[in-house]
């Protein structure tokens, strides 16, 4: 399983997102109580811009490791952000027992596409 994290932290580091989703989500279902591959899927979320899902499994990663330092620092900072845009973080209802399903890859091509466009300018 280590290695499957591993694989994923590797992909994410280089913006593969697409195959570090694939390989959290992977680990996650071997291991629904592997927080630190919910708090790789929540990374992931993020680095897409979907703060909601981002915070909502890094909340599930908490539920399952309370002591987990990097899901603890990834709500404070989502729930800060929100809070600065005006927004009220969403209440907690009950914990999601399901991981979200993946992203489109056809919308992260063309997320990707508007990148890359981005950076060039």
């Amino acid at each position: 399983m280590i290695e499957i994290i591993l694989q994923a932290e590797r992909a994410l580091a280089v913006g593969q997102l697409d195959q570090a989703e694939r390989l959290y989500r992977q680990a996650a279902d071997a291991d629904p109580l592997n927080a630190i591959a919910v708090v790789g899927l929540a990374r992931v979320a993020l680095d897409r811009g979907d703060e909601r899902t981002a915070r909502s499994l890094a909340k599930r990663a908490l539920a399952i490791d309370p002591e987990n330092s990097t899901a603890q620092r990834l709500v404070e900072r989502l729930e800060e952000v929100m809070r600065f845009r005006g927004e009220e973080p969403p209440a907690d209802a009950a914990q999601e027992t399901s991981l979200p399903p993946p992203v489109s890859t056809q919308a992260h091509e063309r997320r990707s596409l508007l990148d890359r466009i981005r950076r060039r300018r």
